[in-house]
């Protein structure tokens, strides 16, 4: 696993700043969670650690890497949307495999790489069917065993259960729960409270692009130092 460091980060889109000059460090096997009002540049954040958004200034580094200008697929990092954008016309197997294939993974190594990913997220059995036979939770596991396939060294989580069914949220979090005690290192945007409180190792607090507090999940809930995290909290616990 990677740790991943942003330095100086700023992203601007014209006059309007999206993130404003923020400094975070994650450490090897770490989970640290990223909470926020919407707008208050979380998103922007992953998405900058992914590569699909590149800084305005700054650097950014993955296990002691540069990798402020490198494109997504070199990166080693799996990202998960909260949307699960499977491949409707293939089955579990193909949407998982499908990254291997594009980086032209010989076939004797894909097969066992998508079946362990398979079984890492509990779904197997379900390899040959085609995801409109899914649940929805069913459908984000395939999405988290298709980044997982990858083998990536960072896990990053854009609101992985805000398309969901409350039900299924469950089983999501569960394979995520698993995940971290396996000692992947991940960064996971979400408003699931319950969650960030019982798994991150590390609370993020985002308001106005701004990193405004950091802190172990029961000091974060339980004691608040700055007053946008208490009026932030006091609205959404209440």
């Amino acid at each position: 696993m990677s740790s991943v460091e942003l330095k100086s980060i700023v992203k601007k889109y014209g006059a309007v700043t999206a993130v404003a000059s923020i400094d975070l460090s994650v450490e090897s096997g770490e989970f640290v969670t990223l909470l926020g009002p919407s707008g208050c540049g979380k998103t922007t954040t992953l998405r900058m650690v992914a590569g699909f958004i590149r800084p305005t200034s700054g650097t950014l580094s993955i296990g002691d890497v540069d990798m402020t200008g490198v494109p997504p697929h070199q990166r080693t990092v799996g990202l998960v949307f909260q949307n699960y954008a499977l491949f409707p016309h293939m089955t579990v197997r193909k949407n998982v495999e499908f990254g291997l294939k594009m980086q032209k993974v010989v076939t004797s190594e894909r097969a066992p790489r998508v079946q362990e990913a398979l079984e890492l997220v509990q779904l197997d059995a379900l390899g040959d069917r085609m995801p409109s036979e899914l649940s929805g939770g069913q459908q984000q596991r395939v999405a988290i065993a298709r980044s997982l396939c990858m083998q990536p060294k960072v896990m990053l989580f854009d609101e992985p259960t805000s398309a969901l069914d409350p039900e299924m949220v469950s089983e999501v979090l569960e394979t995520m729960v698993e995940l971290a005690k396996s000692g992947m290192t991940m960064i996971c945007v979400t408003h699931e409270m319950g969650f960030a409180k019982q798994v991150a190792d590390r609370i993020i607090f985002m308001d106005e692009g701004e990193i405004v507090e950091e802190n172990t999940p029961e000091e974060f809930f339980n004691n608040p130092q700055n007053n946008r995290t208490k009026t932030f909290l006091d609205q959404i616990l209440t």
